[in-house]
């Protein structure tokens, strides 16, 4: 990790690949990663812990199963600059049909795949996220 500041902007513009974030910083035990999305993630939970989104361009929908509501699936869409946070244990599947930036905001070694998913599709090169290079 560095000591100066870290654009946004420029972390982003130092990699291509979709689904498969960049840590540009850690938080005590958090990572701060960045990604590339476009098309559809796999469905998946995470079992202990809240994931944190936050849209930096484009527009995020994450679709949700949330149990007990009774309610069956809901999708929510954000737009640049919403947040959203997925309680632990929701399956969720995020999306972003014509592409989108993030930010996550998650305990260090969190797989993108969550627990409860058994093979990582090939659009994911890294599931605990790479460290950004500078």
């Amino acid at each position: 990790m560095t000591n100066q500041p870290i654009p946004l902007h420029e972390a982003l513009a130092s990699f291509d690949a979709l689904w498969s974030p960049r840590i540009v910083t850690r938080v005590n035990d958090y990572d701060v990663r960045v990604a590339k999305v476009e098309g559809e993630h796999v469905w998946h939970a995470h079992d202990d812990t809240d994931e944190f989104f936050l849209v930096l361009d484009g527009e995020l929908h994450i679709a949700l199963r949330e149990p007990g509501t009774g309610t069956g699936e809901r999708t929510v869409r954000l737009p640049r600059g919403a947040v959203f946070t997925v309680p632990r244990g929701t399956e969720h599947r995020p999306s972003a049909p014509s592409g989108a930036s993030i930010l996550m905001f998650e305990p260090s070694g969190t797989l993108t795949v969550g627990d409860r998913h058994d093979e990582i599709p090939g659009h994911v090169d890294v599931t605990t996220g790479h460290d950004l290079k500078g």
